[in-house]
């Protein structure tokens, strides 16, 4: 017989978010643009600008593809979506475990990063400095390290398919906020004069932990969907 539990759908999001924002796929790319609008002699003025134009894009894509994902979810019968729910829980299972093992041995074997190939394209992308250039890299950074940081994100979109209302449209807004937060901390520091080297130090010394924590957040939020589907937990 299964025993119920009630967890708070708040405390979920801002956790899962929180977690999720600390990856080194969007952090890295966002350190590329500030060091490219430096190596340019731009002024810091126009490094904002740039800056907070790629941070909307990865914003509005993310929420976006959030709500078209919901609206598709919505016109599957429940009977179908209760073993999607088992399906995507095993997957972030996976993706989790994937994580850990980074923590260990990082980039060996099968990793959840950017393809190399869509790094070049990135590197590219990222000479173009202008506002249309930002929002198009944004879009197209968003789209592309979706094996990177898209596990979570798929995870709480499955519990908030669930009847999905207002409230649930307010909280997809606050996890996008959270996830974009550590790139507006990143751009503010580089504004006030933190140099550029210490940014890409600081992400490389603690990659390894960010992998770990999300591996052990997606392994949790993996189990909790397959308990969802069963009905041993519920969302109040």
């Amino acid at each position: 017989m299964a025993v119920e539990a009630n967890i708070p759908t708040l405390m979920t999001v801002i956790i899962t978010a929180a977690i999720d924002s600390v990856n080194p796929c969007a952090i890295g790319v966002l350190i590329l643009l500030i060091s490219t609008v430096i190596a340019t002699s731009q002024s810091r003025q126009r490094m904002l600008v740039l800056g907070f134009s790629y941070v909307g894009a990865v914003y509005a894509t993310y929420l976006i593809a959030g709500l078209g994902l919901i609206a598709f979810f919505s016109t599957i019968p429940q009977y179908i979506a209760e073993y999607i729910s088992i399906f995507v829980g095993a997957l972030v299972i996976f993706a989790g475990l994937i994580e850990i093992k980074d923590y260990f041995w990082y980039g060996e074997g099968m990793t959840l990063a950017i393809p190399p190939e869509m790094a070049k394209r990135i590197h590219e992308y990222a000479k173009n400095l202008s506002v249309k250039g930002m929002l198009f890299l944004g879009a197209f950074v968003s789209a592309v390290e979706l094996p990177c940081t898209g596990a979570p994100y798929l995870a709480i979109i499955t519990v908030l398919r669930q009847g999905f209302n207002f409230d649930a449209f307010l909280l997809m807004l606050l996890y996008n906020l959270i996830f974009v937060a550590p790139l507006i901390i990143i751009l503010m520091l580089a504004f006030f004069g933190m140099k550029i080297t210490d940014l890409k130090m600081w992400k490389e010394r603690n990659r390894g932990y960010m992998r770990l924590f999300a591996g052990l957040l997606l392994i949790a939020l993996g189990w909790m969907l397959i308990f969802i589907s069963n009905g041993t937990i519920n969302f109040g």
